[in-house]
């Protein structure tokens, strides 16, 4: 019975020193994943900015410009594969008093890869005829790497290479930075009454928790802007501002990463630990048990019992 607990013992250690390798990449899959009914709000300001009126139509200079991104998972929209978010881009001039055009993007993506999918209503500002195509850039994929990423740029409808650029500590947690460069790209997508060419240049850069996938900051210098259409020289700044995250909202997006960070911990050092140390013993006590379920050996020149000793013939031998 010892022996046969012995080898039960030692086969649910083996199982489970299995799955200690094989089950955390399983539930990583199934339990990490970006949320569908995502819930986010991000801060950017900048001062010395200009824009365009569009009260006045004549541009402003030197404003202090706050821009809050609404993020949230569209409702009912969907499933264990595919997350759709929408973003509305508030825009407020807080010297002037000024609220600004807003914007809009919807769009779908794999909830562990970020990559955007074409589907669930997704548009830019409410035109649905944009392919998107690319990685969502409000998310990196689940387990970033360090190489570049083609983001979807809603500016310019089109996805751009943000190239990584090193590794950073961001409130104490290690991130990767990656950023995008455009340069004077003319506008595909402009909507203002003007003959005059419009241009755009970018210069952005995130802050990525590698782990998780999450933005943990953001610095944006954009400049869009009307030109000379025989120069190129710019004539009207339609929007030019230097954005940088507000501390509170880097502080905010740390301590919301930081559950996902945990999550992850659990499934790829607790468990794998957990499931490596009882498989150990387990496999440890059924070679304990079948090693005392053996039966002693008897050895072939052992002596036989006294009882067994044939007497003396003689001995044996009846009276006469």
């Amino acid at each position: 019975m010892r022996r046969i607990s012995g080898l039960i013992l030692a086969g649910l250690g083996a199982f489970l020193a299995a799955l200690a390798v094989i089950l955390p990449e399983y539930i990583a899959s199934q339990v990490v994943r970006f949320p569908l009914n995502e819930y986010e709000t991000a801060t950017l300001t900048a001062t010395g900015a200009a824009y365009l009126s569009p009260v006045k139509l004549t541009e402003v200079t030197g404003a202090s410009i706050e821009v809050t991104d609404s993020i949230t998972g569209v409702p009912g929209a969907g499933d264990s594969s595919i997350a759709v978010w929408s973003v509305y881009s508030s825009v407020y001039d807080r010297t002037n008093h000024q609220q600004l055009e807003p914007s809009s993007y919807t769009f779908a993506f794999y909830r562990r890869t970020a990559e955007l999918v074409n589907c669930c209503d997704e548009s830019v500002n409410g035109n649905s005829s944009i392919i998107q195509s690319g990685i969502a850039g409000y998310v990196f994929p689940i387990g970033t790497q360090k190489r570049t990423y083609y983001v979807f740029d809603a500016t310019l409808g089109q996805p751009v290479p943000f190239a990584y650029k090193g590794a950073d500590t961001v409130d104490g947690i290690q991130a990767y930075r990656f950023a995008e460069n455009v340069s004077a790209a003319r506008l595909r997508l402009s909507t203002l009454p003007t003959a005059e060419p419009e241009f755009y240049s970018m210069h952005l850069t995130y802050w990525v928790d590698p782990a998780t996938g999450a933005l943990l900051k953001i610095s944006e210098n954009e400049d869009l802007y009307l030109a000379n259409a025989a120069t190129g020289a710019p004539v009207t700044h339609v929007f030019d501002a230097a954005l940088r995250t507000t501390p509170a909202t880097v502080a905010h997006l740390v301590a919301q990463d930081a559950g996902t960070r945990h999550k992850i911990m659990i499934v790829q050092t607790i468990l794998p630990l957990a499931f490596g140390i009882a498989g150990g013993l387990a496999i440890i006590a059924g070679i304990v048990l079948s090693f005392l379920a053996r039966e002693p050996r008897q050895d072939a020149g052992h002596a036989l019992p006294v009882e067994d000793v044939p007497r003396d013939a003689a001995e044996v031998a009846p009276d006469r």
